[in-house]
């Protein structure tokens, strides 16, 4: 077995103690436990496997894409798994535990501004990619259909397998919308009654990292509207306080998107009808932001 093969197949775990109720189960997908600790070894590994079988990604070319983070740490360990040069724009204020990981496995960082967010690195690491074809392969991880394809392949199949059909409510944020996307078309493909709800930053300006308001950013390429049958908002607050209740209710040290997307399958739940089952993501572990100001609310 190599690194790469200890992608996927993740577990399905419970969170009792965070519901508060009875009636409705809520479980939670636990992604930090692929090899570079993110939801986004998935869709890294699908976009450079694709690469290279198509010959863009060839051992003279480096890989360039944007990432807040997650999705620049998977493309990193690949790279050093495989052997391929690794060059990523990331926003200046993105955590530096995710920084300090990406540069552990040998990748280049180009910092853009904090003001411009995650759009403004997408636009650099466009251009460069642009400037440049020969020397670079560009995964675009935003407009690449390898992305949500291999949650629709993967993470919704472990799913449905997991629940054995049981699931009733998918729901989880969306940075590339790919996790949603693939994972929401193919429980539909399943069963058409399955809702697929999108968990949304209540403000343009939060702290939910790797979380976008899709009504103040550039949408994605793969971003269908159409999957989406309810959105529920969530507060940085929320998010905040419940990535904290995780860790110290249920033992589970995640990050401040897996708060967010728990906090509103919490809300979401307290409308559903008794034996109603919730899935939702954990997208990465909480090891990535203890330098965060955040943790100083843990009681």
């Amino acid at each position: 077995m190599r690194i790469l093969d200890m992608v996927g197949s993740t577990p399905l775990i419970e969170l009792r103690n965070v519901m508060g109720m009875d009636g409705v189960t809520l479980m939670a997908k636990a992604e930090f436990c692929n090899p570079s600790g993110s939801v986004k070894d998935r869709a890294a590994k699908a976009m450079i496997s694709n690469g290279v079988e198509r010959g863009l990604m060839t051992g003279d070319r480096t890989l360039v894409d944007a990432t807040s983070g997650n999705t620049g740490i998977a493309y990193a360990m690949i790279g050093a798994a495989l052997g391929y040069s690794v060059k990523l724009y990331m926003p200046r204020n993105a955590s530096f535990e995710r920084k300090r990981m990406i540069r552990a496995y040998g990748a280049e960082i180009e910092e853009t501004s904090p003001l411009e967010g995650s759009d403004g690195a997408y636009v650099a690491a466009r251009a460069a990619a642009a400037e440049d074809p020969g020397r670079y392969f560009y995964p675009d991880q935003y407009n690449n259909p390898e992305n949500p394809r291999t949650h629709y392949e993967t993470t919704g199949v472990e799913i449905w397998n997991q629940t054995e059909g049981g699931v009733t409510h998918f729901i989880t944020g969306m940075g590339t919308s790919g996790t949603f996307m693939g994972v929401s078309r193919r429980l539909k493909d399943y069963r058409g009654g399955i809702h697929a709800i999108s968990v949304q930053p209540s403000s343009p300006f939060h702290g939910i990292e790797g979380t976008k308001h899709m009504d103040s950013t550039i949408r994605p390429g793969i971003y269908d509207e159409n999957l989406i049958d309810d959105v529920v908002t969530v507060t940085t607050e929320d998010a905040y306080e419940m990535t904290r209740r995780l860790a110290r209710e249920e033992g589970v040290f995640t990050g401040i998107s897996s708060g967010a997307n728990v906090a509103a399958a919490v809300a979401l739940a307290r409308g559903l009808p008794r034996g109603s089952l919730v899935v939702t993501v954990l997208c990465d572990g909480g090891l990535r932001y203890v330098s965060d100001s955040f943790w100083e609310g843990a009681r």
